[in-house]
């Protein structure tokens, strides 16, 4: 086998760290090598394929449409690499970096507070949690688990099924004690609501009467991305809010917020997954956090679990 060959992990892992350093010397320093060395082995690859990889500007490493496809390759394969390594030498004891991506709320009330337990179990294991309500690449991103509400595009990602929620109209007893109380669904349109800015939302709220359905056109006064805001702003007596369940579960219970409207409910619900890569060489890490949260959600988590599959 030629050196070349045997050199090219290492090749693909000074090229990564490169771009994402931004420099030759600062990828050098992470690295341990010289600026120069990290040069000529940038321009190896470049002289192997016969193409350019890398514009230097003033101020950073520009990637070419091929160089972009090698970072991309690169980092897949690397991280395939360290993923066997780890299987290999990880025997009965899962560890390594995992990486979590949940929607804000959910993540909040139902993820974050299982972690310590989790840690606990599996201590070689570190959690890598990121909370946000964009919609993330799991390749792109370097994710391992994404946590998903609402219904799947079609991908290659494999879904593991957590749960369900239906929806709720509510509002604050302040908000309803200085403009009164909905009676019918109709009547939102003397009222103040609060919606979600998500490009997937609709322009109405869905009901339900005699057992025919319907959708009342809405305009909200305030619009948000996440559903954490769209609760605060209804518990602030700015207005009404249609939300999951689980969002406001224990507000409803405490008195915090009132539901509104529930004869007309619609019973429609979103669906929780777990969403990440399958195969034959899924991480001991990610199977083990994956069968962790059918467990825990399904014994104490939303009160409305679906079937485990």
């Amino acid at each position: 086998m030629s050196r070349d060959r045997v050199n090219r992990a290492a090749d693909m892992e000074i090229f990564a760290t490169a771009i994402e350093r931004g420099s030759f010397s600062a990828a050098a320093r992470v690295l341990g090598l010289s600026p120069s060395a990290v040069s000529r082995a940038i321009s190896g690859i470049e002289a192997r394929f016969g193409v350019r990889l890398i514009v230097r500007t003033t101020r950073a490493l520009a990637m070419t449409a091929e160089g972009e496809a090698y970072y991309h390759a690169a980092r897949r394969i690397l991280s395939d690499l360290t993923e066997v390594e780890q299987a290999i030498g990880e025997q009965a004891a899962p560890r390594g970096r995992l990486r979590v991506s949940t929607t804000l709320s959910y993540g909040r009330r139902y993820i974050v507070p299982l972690l310590g337990e989790f840690v606990d179990r599996y201590p070689g294991i570190i959690v890598d949690i990121s909370l946000t309500d964009t919609v993330i690449d799991l390749i792109e991103e370097r994710a391992d688990v994404a946590i998903r509400i609402g219904p799947l595009p079609d991908s290659p990602l494999i879904a593991r099924r957590l749960g369900e929620s239906d929806r709720a109209v509510v509002a604050s007893p302040a908000y309803l004690a200085a403009h009164g109380t909905p009676v019918i669904p109709a009547d939102l349109h003397g009222h103040r609501c609060i919606g979600f800015n998500f490009r997937r939302r609709q322009p109405w709220w869905p009901f339900a009467q005699g057992g025919e359905s319907f959708d009342l056109p809405v305009t909200p006064v305030i619009e948000a991305n996440n559903g954490d805001t769209v609760v605060q702003l209804a518990m602030d007596g700015v207005g009404i809010a249609r939300v999951g369940r689980f969002n406001v579960a224990d507000e409803i219970a405490d008195g915090r917020l009132v539901e509104l409207l529930a004869d007309y409910n619609p019973g429609d619900v979103e669906p929780f997954h777990a969403l990440f890569l399958g195969g034959s060489t899924l991480p001991a890490r990610v199977r083990v956090f994956i069968d962790f949260l059918a467990e825990r959600i399904g014994r104490d988590g939303w009160d409305k679990p679906a079937p485990i599959g």
